[in-house]
């Protein structure tokens, strides 16, 4: 690779090359580096090209310009702008400040002015966000999670009925569920949650209403209901059928809606852009399909003119869009009200997912923001041998900086407002993401990375405005810096029973429970690995290989028995096992081995206490697997009235630690 394209790529945040789960130096190919640039408006393409770029970005530097946007934290010490005269606050307060802007200015977002004109955004953050109290909780894929009373599919109902259950009963203090964001209104309907046309930008979220707890329901006349409850799916289908729930549910909420007189929320509240681009975007999906980018070219704009004309000639369809999410706004609320009235040390976690569909609602509203053609995923890797296409478009950080990172800023606050805590999907995305460029596969792409100090800022502020503690997912190839970064700003890191080793020696051997990182939300597994019963029966090498996914069958199985081993010899040397086991037997010990960790934070899965053997998600599939609809083996009465989940909740319960508003100790 020519040196003036490893100075320019640097420059621009795009790795030359990376390491491996393994520590291993990886090189990245010249012309994926120089395709990424491009991508970023960033031409390379020859030597001349690169000339003229590494000018433009000398002469900027000699010019003393500042970057858009820069972060500090509100610790005391004065942060260095040169050049700086005045810092203007969030209500138009000013200071002046000279070449530096004092260590006490309180948290928030400012505009920084310099002596040469120059105008900058900064954001400054809290010391710490909120910390996590020692508490154990549940950790719940909300669709699976099907009563007597649901739709074919959980509710927020049954969510709100099993918070008041488990808080009671078991003195649980959390419950960490699923992205809960929109998919399409058009079919099919898309079931992954961690793949959302719109996440809560601006507004949630998936059609997760419980139908007869609507005001509006009530309201109705006798025969209106009539039709509403003919609509009603069975709870117990074999599969949740994302489609049929969504058909069902669509028609009983025009119902309702008529039944009020076609309200038109948008006519009575101030003005949500981002309510109403989800709205307009769901009325013109219904007349053009869901995939955006094959509309009309003049309806890709979402400022443009012909969706103006859109609007009014949509009005009634964008209403009843409107309609629907505020109805279930005010579910998710009620939601978090129950958690806290019955108690919760935490409360509930919501989960933000790494990005959104590229035909999705918020990819047409903020097309300018992300990157064209692009999708993210992960390098090739001991899991994913061909590595991971998730198909989701990127932020894209030159833009992310120029306008203050108010996408960002507006994404955490819509999600944090019905949340006591956050989960950050792959949360190394806020220091780089792994970009694969158009009709490429996943093992010819490279690292783009972002400012992660301001990232970092914009999350921390966002969760102390509201209260809220931060967990970030860091497994898999996570360079270190990501986890000791969490751990300064008070977040929690993710220990997982299948990754948590000593790596501080070749072997890598699995640590004991007392040897677990307390500043972690620890877990048995995750909705992308094994379950504990899946792992014992070697299941999740079993269906790779049945759909093709290993490239060394016998090798995969060979080091899944000697997982196996190695997990069943831990468990019997810490007592927590006893003689040949069965899956359940397994599953019982990994819990009582998940109970005697330090971690401050402990979720259990209804997945692995069931012994269900079937991961929730399969990576590297998407019609191969039947991913994201696999209900719970038992009912939510079932699941209350289980005996085995009376005893591994027990373990959790009995822990003096566990209990609402114990404090942690030596953190």
């Amino acid at each position: 690779m020519p040196e003036d394209l490893r100075r320019l790529a640097k420059a621009h945040g795009v790795a030359t090359f990376y390491r491996n789960e393994r520590r291993e130096a990886v090189e990245v190919d010249a012309d994926v580096v120089i395709r990424v640039l491009a991508l970023l408006e960033v031409d390379a393409a020859t030597e001349a090209d690169r000339r003229r770029e590494l000018a433009k970005l000398a002469e900027q530097a000699s010019a003393g310009a500042l970057a858009p946007t820069i972060a500090m934290r509100a610790n005391g010490r004065p942060h260095p702008v040169p050049g700086a005269v005045a810092l203007v606050g969030e209500d138009g307060s000013q200071t002046d400040v000279r070449d530096a802007v004092p260590g006490d200015v309180p948290p928030g977002f400012y505009r920084l002015h310099t002596g040469d004109g120059q105008e900058i955004t900064l954001v400054v953050a809290p010391p710490q966000v909120p910390q996590t109290p020692v508490t154990w909780g549940w950790v719940l894929q909300l669709y699976a999670l099907r009563s007597q009373r649901s739709w074919g599919i959980s509710d927020l109902a049954d969510l709100r009925e099993f918070i008041g259950w488990t808080a009671t009963a078991h003195s649980a203090g959390a419950v960490l569920v699923n992205p809960l964001h929109a998919p399409g209104p058009t079919h099919p309907v898309q079931p992954s949650p961690y793949t959302p046309v719109q996440p809560p930008i601006r507004q949630p979220a998936r059609p997760s209403h419980r139908i007869e707890d609507l005001d509006a329901y009530h309201r109705a006349d006798q025969q209106t209901r009539t039709e509403v409850d003919a609509l009603r799916v069975a709870p117990d289908t074999e599969r949740i059928d994302h489609d049929l729930v969504w058909a069902a549910k669509r028609a009983a909420l025009e119902l309702l809606w008529r039944a009020e007189g076609r309200p038109n929320p948008l006519d009575e509240l101030p003005v949500s852009t981002g309510l109403r681009d989800w709205a307009t975007y769901c009325a013109l999906a219904e007349r053009h399909g869901g995939r955006w980018s094959r509309w009309p070219q003049p309806l890709r704009d979402v400022a443009g003119p012909a969706v103006t004309a859109a609007r009014d000639e949509l009005t009634p369809r964008i209403a009843f869009h409107s309609w629907v999410q505020l109805r279930c706004s005010e579910q998710l609320g009620a939601v978090r009200d129950a958690a806290r009235q019955a108690g919760m040390a935490l409360g509930v976690l919501h989960d933000l997912p790494v990005g959104v569909d590229a035909d999705g609602a918020d990819a047409w509203a903020l097309a300018d923001m992300l990157a064209t053609g692009v999708h993210v995923g992960a390098p090739p890797d001991n899991f994913t041998p061909r590595g991971q296409d998730w198909g989701l478009p990127p932020w894209r950080p030159d833009r992310l900086a120029a306008t203050g990172y108010a996408a960002l800023r507006d994404m955490l606050r819509a999600v944090l407002r019905h949340s006591d805590g956050l989960r950050i999907d792959h949360v190394a995305g806020l220091w780089r993401l792994w970009w694969i460029p158009p009709g490429d596969s996943p093992d010819r792409g490279t690292y783009v990375h972002y400012d992660a100090d301001v990232m970092l800022a914009v999350l921390a502020l966002e969760a102390q405005r509201a209260g809220a503690i931060v967990i970030g997912e860091d497994l898999g190839t996570v360079e270190p810096e990501v986890t000791a970064a969490l751990g300064d700003h008070g977040m929690l890191g993710c220990a997982v029973s299948w990754f948590t080793r000593d790596q501080s020696v070749p072997e890598q051997p699995l640590l004991p429970p007392s040897r677990w990182p307390s500043r972690a939300a620890a877990s048995v597994s995750t909705h992308d690995l094994p379950t504990a019963a899946g792992f014992f029966r070697g299941e999740h090498v079993r269906v790779r290989a049945k759909l093709g996914l290993l490239d060394d069958v016998l090798a995969e199985e060979a080091s899944a028995r000697n997982e196996k081993a190695e997990w069943s010899a831990l468990l019997q040397s810490e007592g927590f096992l006893v003689g040949e086991p069965d899956e359940a037997a397994f599953s019982a010990a990994m819990h009582r081995f998940l109970a005697a960790t330090p971690s401050r934070l402990k979720l259990i899965s209804p997945y692995d206490i069931l012994a269900e053997r079937r991961q929730p998600n399969l990576p590297g599939t998407i019609d191969e697997y039947p991913n994201w609809r696999l209900p719970l083996p038992e009912t939510l009465e079932q699941l209350r009235a289980d005996p085995q989940v009376g005893e591994i909740v027990a373990l959790f319960k009995a822990a003096p630690e566990s209990r609402p508003g114990a404090q942690s100790s030596g953190l």
